[in-house]
């Protein structure tokens, strides 16, 4: 019996991804990125309910492009000291295959009006950038399968810099 439970523990642990602590910086970062990779950033929190009902969709979406230059990162807005006790073991039991960020300030104010000046700081919320075009999108609120579609395909055809 004790094998077996250290075998499911080594087999869930394999599988767990480590969770990138990232901060005001790493949005500047973001922000000044002139790669052609269509950047689809998501921002959400392990108790936020339209959060978590969203997250499938970016799942799909990260896997459907998963060869191509789009890239999904979900990055969460739990307090940093969940991070052991929530956060890795919600990734884990949802499964979530996509990179997942843990915005690392104390102080929203610090950083919500660097991703947008007009974030409220609600979430879930979403950003999608290209650098090399200048193309940003925002949106505030939960997004569906439909919308998000679209607009990554405006980020995909625009070539405008």
């Amino acid at each position: 019996m004790r094998l077996l439970t250290i075998l499911i523990f080594l087999s869930v642990s394999a599988v767990a991804q480590q969770i990138k602590l990232v901060d005001v910086a790493w949005i500047e970062q973001m922000k000044a990125n002139q790669s052609d990779t269509i950047y689809v950033i998501n921002f959400w929190a392990t108790w936020c309910k339209p959060c978590v009902a969203e997250l499938p969709v970016f799942e799909k979406l990260g896997a459907e492009y998963a060869e191509s230059n789009v890239k999904v990162l979900l990055v969460s807005t739990d307090m940093r000291k969940e991070l052991n006790a929530r956060l890795k073991s919600f990734v884990t039991e949802k499964q979530l295959k996509q990179q997942v960020l843990l915005m690392n300030e104390v102080n929203a104010d610090k950083w919500i009006n660097q991703v947008n000046a007009d974030w409220s700081g609600a979430i879930p919320a979403t950003w999608i950038i290209r650098g090399k075009t200048g193309f940003a999108n925002f949106v505030e609120g939960e997004m569906n399968e439909e919308e998000l579609r679209a607009i990554l395909e405006k980020a995909k055809h625009n070539n405008i810099k």
